[in-house]
């Protein structure tokens, strides 16, 4: 699998799905992502903790669409940004603070912050990971599989400190109304514990799924001639 890291072809830049069409699944993927997003909306517990959470899905959504014939990504990254979609809408949704399958692990593990923030840590860990080791290996940008392990969990860490940025910034501009979107739930450590929960998320990405994820991008096809012009 280290031939993938070694000598990745520059074209890989240009893969392409089987088609010049969407794959049902995609297509209903995204479909159902704009319809949380509306559910979503209708009611949330803070208005604009809602907008502030649900926002990276929206960009997300607004890139990945228009890019996917250009651009096409492996199933696998595409099922995990999904997956890391959901969280994000339903912690906009109820704020992290409030999430009830948060307050559901706090009983079974005894105890008293509601952790559901550490999981969109974890995920924003995860997914990046996996989008980060993606671009690197179509790209031939790294060699070596510690190399491009190393650059992946650097990008990792360098997200999640920009999003704690981010929430920094939000705190300063909005005041104490920035407490649903910081949900630090009265923890002087939450920013250190985020980013640690990001790193363990990025470890766990390439330790779990690095093989998966080299047999799907080998398997992206160029993009076809008639296509690329």
């Amino acid at each position: 699998m280290s031939s993938i890291h070694a000598a990745a072809p520059a074209a890989a830049l240009q893969c392409a799905p089987m088609d010049d069409r969407p794959s049902p699944l995609l297509v209903a993927a995204a479909l159902g992502l704009a319809g949380l997003l509306a559910w979503s909306g209708v009611a949330p517990y803070d208005r604009a903790t809602w907008a502030l959470e649900v926002a990276p899905v929206v960009i997300a959504l607004a890139v990945l669409l228009p890019t996917w014939r250009r651009y096409p990504l492996t199933g696998l990254l595409y099922f995990w940004i999904f997956v890391h979609a959901i969280v994000l809408i339903v912690g906009g949704t109820y704020t992290y603070a409030r999430v009830p399958l948060g307050f559901q692990l706090a009983d079974l593990l005894g105890g008293e912050r509601n952790p559901y923030d550490k999981i969109g840590h974890f995920f924003q860990g995860f997914v990046p990971a996996l989008a980060a080791r993606e671009i690197l290996i179509r790209g031939a940008y790294v060699r070596g599989r510690r190399m491009l392990h190393f650059l992946v969990l650097c990008v990792v860490l360098a997200i999640s400190a920009f999003y704690e940025l981010i929430e920094w910034w939000v705190a300063e501009l909005i005041g104490q109304n920035a407490d649903e979107f910081l949900a630090t739930q009265g923890y002087a450590w939450d920013t250190q514990s985020d980013m640690l929960c990001a790193l363990i998320g990025g470890a766990a990405a390439l330790l779990c799924l690095a093989r998966r994820h080299d047999r799907q991008i080998a398997a992206l096809r160029p993009r076809r001639a008639a296509t690329a012009r």
